[in-house]
């Protein structure tokens, strides 16, 4: 495990429109204000697009992703972090789970999925931290990498 400490800077609450797409939205937002790393929480609802529901088989390398339509409104909660890729640009990895009439789906929010009405998100800045997404040749992902600066 590695670790690089930081603190908690600006927070922001962001109410997304129905269609705006997630995560581009947010990146987005986090670009036009600076922010390099954070957190984000999301509530409300997603109507389309599709969610990474996992590889199809664990050990291929690179692994090929299943995905799942959305289809119709779906309730939102979800988590994610952003981090810089190589080019210095915020890149949100977030995951969510999504429910509608009793049935649940858990997965990755990939570019395309749109809000459904209403998206209520809460972006904590993390200041003084190092991290940065970088590519991953094995696995094809671009996997978050951080200076290992954990105190003891």
């Amino acid at each position: 495990m590695k670790a690089s400490e930081g603190r908690v800077g600006r927070v922001f609450v962001i109410r997304l429109e129905d269609g705006d797409v997630v995560p581009d939205c947010i990146e987005r937002f986090a670009e036009q204000k600076g922010i390099s790393v954070g957190h984000v929480i999301l509530v409300g609802g997603i109507g389309g697009g599709e969610v990474v529901v996992g590889p199809r088989d664990s050990e291929e390398r690179p692994p090929q992703p299943m995905l799942l339509p959305i289809d119709g409104a779906h309730e939102v909660v979800g988590v994610g972090v952003i981090a810089p890729d190589e080019d210095g640009k915020p890149v949100l990895h977030i995951h969510a789970a999504l429910g509608r009439s009793g049935q649940t789906m858990s997965g990755c929010l990939r570019p395309g999925v749109t809000t459904w009405l209403v998206g209520e998100v809460i972006l904590y800045e993390i200041v003084g931290a190092t991290a940065a997404r970088v590519l991953d040749k094995e696995s094809g992902f671009e996997l978050l990498e951080v200076e290992d600066r954990g105190r003891d």
